[in-house]
């Protein structure tokens, strides 16, 4: 009798499993195009946030987006806009993780260069074009999407620089895992705040250089290198390095001149458009 009452208790508990199993994976297909919509949204309000655009509560985010942002693909490695990308870089289909993972789009980075730890970069990305509110058609701000290894994940972020290129208007990262309180702090609006109006490029004639920093510790306000640094967080000295060398790959340094890391190509072309109708 012990024995048949042990086998009809593991019976129904198996039975319990299955029922629950299949229960949650119903839920999950059913719920999944839920979440993607909603993960969609959280991305495209962190791109207005980047770009410094208000959005009312209640707001047609997908609407206000499309309004404002004009996405943009760019070659990396030539700095050129992608004028008839394929299907899978489309902008509506644009999906950076995916992308890096696939050989055909993308180029494994040299040890050397690879100072955000990434191992692999879309040979293409997307940019955000902020387009003038008033409906002139100026680009007003770039935003750049960018990407690292923080502590424990891979963060994704968004930079938006001015049409200067060399001011940046907003940084803001749009997923990670980093610890709550203490690298997590990336999505404190008060550290995100200390990016507003830094100087990401000393520009003196012909040449640029990249000098934004974040830096361990808190920017002294009275030194003249303080345009140029943001200050770490604090507890979070991998984390911050990670931010630091994440945001200076993406914006194409590689430590002596401009490099192929990341938007190094494309920025440089745009800085040298200015400086061509500086001249005019």
């Amino acid at each position: 009798m012990a024995a048949d009452s042990i086998k009809k208790t593991i019976g129904v508990a198996i039975g319990v499993c299955l029922v629950c199993s299949v229960l949650v994976s119903i839920a999950f297909v059913q719920l999944k195009p839920i979440q993607d919509k909603n993960k969609e949204l959280d991305k495209l309000k962190n791109i207005l946030q980047a770009g410094g655009i208000e959005a009312d509560s209640g707001a047609d985010i997908k609407a206000v987006y499309e309004k404002n942002i004009e996405p943009v693909i760019v070659d990396l490695k030539s700095g050129d806009i992608v004028a008839d990308p394929d299907e899978r870089i489309k902008p509506e289909n644009f999906d950076i993780e995916a992308l890096a993972k696939d050989p055909a789009y993308s180029s494994v980075i040299p040890s050397d260069k690879d100072i955000a730890d990434i191992k692999r970069r879309p040979d293409r990305m997307i940019i955000y074009n902020v387009k003038d509110p008033e409906g002139s058609g100026e680009i007003i701000k770039r935003i750049f999407p960018m990407y690292g290894r923080g502590l424990w994940s891979t963060m994704y972020g968004l930079l938006a620089l001015d049409k200067d290129m060399s001011t940046i208007k907003g940084f803001t990262f749009y997923k990670h895992e980093e610890t709550p309180g203490l690298g997590g702090e990336v999505d404190n609006p008060k550290w995100k705040g200390l990016w507003k109006d830094k100087i990401a490029f000393d520009i003196s004639g012909d040449k640029v250089t990249l000098k934004i920093k974040v830096i361990k510790g808190v920017v002294l306000k009275e030194r003249p290198e303080a345009k140029f640094q943001i200050d770490g967080l604090s507890g979070s000295t991998l984390t911050t390095r990670g931010i630091n060398n994440l945001v200076r790959f993406w914006l194409g340094h590689d430590g002596t001149d401009w490099g192929s890391t990341g938007y190094g190509p494309y920025i440089s072309k745009l800085i040298a458009n200015l400086k061509g109708n500086d001249n005019e």
